[in-house]
């Protein structure tokens, strides 16, 4: 086995440490936010791929067989979760740049490294394909129609653009990966790089973490009681839709639930951070940032209670 192939091998099978210490040496590392700060759009698309390559879509024909389950998930991420965050977020009366944030969070699809999160948590991986699948095929329609017209969110994008910007990065990846799963690499050659290409997603993940943190630490020491209360905000809406999640479909059982859970609380906001590039106001921009640090550190936490229950 070569260096770089025990290497990323590694990286896979650590994943969630990893990813903890990547977010927090953005943090603790401001120079190197910034260098990586230009690779931050193209480490989400290129992870986008990978995770798109990784799937088996298979797995996503056999939900489509029986969607109960997929379809009842799809609603309460995509439409559900977004309304019902929107009604939180006003009756608290949070600042307006941090409403945003925590609505388009939870307006958007699961992680698209969920899957792989899956893999390593003991979940049900299948389940976790089909929904990211069909979650990031409807989120170009249905992310914009909710921030900017049901929930009227100001985002600085007209409805067309944001649309074709999600459509285009969403597409060029699944166009990308089929090309690829169908012509470029045969199915044992998938099945032989699994472990490899894993390992890329977590090294493009850490590339990510530390890229999104670019600005944070400055804006941390001009408002730290904003960047307090934004942390706190991540958190508890991390964790409470996790929890919401889970409990919604543990009549489908514990497995289907936690994996429900988790995707509930861990959505892809890098991709809409990528999609709106200059035109997120920068508190946006922060809660995205530091919303990044529940995602990766969590799981640690949440490994042990998985593993105590399934």
């Amino acid at each position: 086995m070569s260096a770089l192939s025990f290497c990323l091998t590694f990286m896979a099978r650590h994943a969630t440490k990893f990813l903890a210490i990547g977010v927090l040496t953005g943090l603790l590392l401001p120079p190197l936010a910034d260098f990586m700060r230009p690779a931050l759009a193209p480490a989400i698309f290129i992870n986008l791929v990978l995770a798109l390559i990784r799937l088996d879509f298979g797995d996503v024909t056999s939900y489509l067989r029986r969607p109960t389950l997929l379809l009842l998930f799809t609603g309460f991420a995509l439409f559900v979760s977004p309304v019902a965050m929107a009604g939180i977020v006003w009756a608290l009366g949070l600042p307006p740049g941090l409403a945003a944030g925590l609505v388009l969070m939870a307006a958007s699809a699961p992680i698209t490294s969920a899957t792989t999160f899956a893999l390593i948590l003991g979940l049900d991986a299948a389940f976790a394909m089909a929904v990211v699948v069909l979650n990031h095929i409807l989120l170009p329609f249905t992310l914009p129609v909710m921030a900017l017209y049901l929930l009227g969110l100001d985002l600085q994008i007209s409805l067309p653009e944001f649309m074709g910007r999600l459509g285009a990065m969403i597409g060029g990846a699944f166009i990308i990966a089929i090309v690829t799963k169908r012509w470029l690499m045969t199915p044992a050659s998938q099945a032989r790089h699994a472990s490899h290409m894993d390992g890329l997603m977590v090294l493009g993940l850490g590339v990510i973490a530390i890229a999104i943190m670019a600005g944070v630490t400055d804006f941390f020491f001009a408002r730290p009681a904003y960047v307090l209360l934004t942390i706190a905000a991540a958190f508890i809406a991390n964790a409470g839709l996790q929890a919401i999640g889970a409990l919604v479909f543990l009549p489908a059982g514990r497995k289907i639930a936690f994996t429900a859970g988790h995707m509930a609380g861990n959505c892809n906001m890098a991709l809409i951070l990528a999609v709106l590039a200059d035109r997120a106001e920068m508190e946006v921009v922060i809660f995205f940032a530091l919303a990044q640090l529940p995602m990766y550190m969590l799981p640690v936490v949440a490994n042990k209670i998985y593993r105590r229950f399934l």
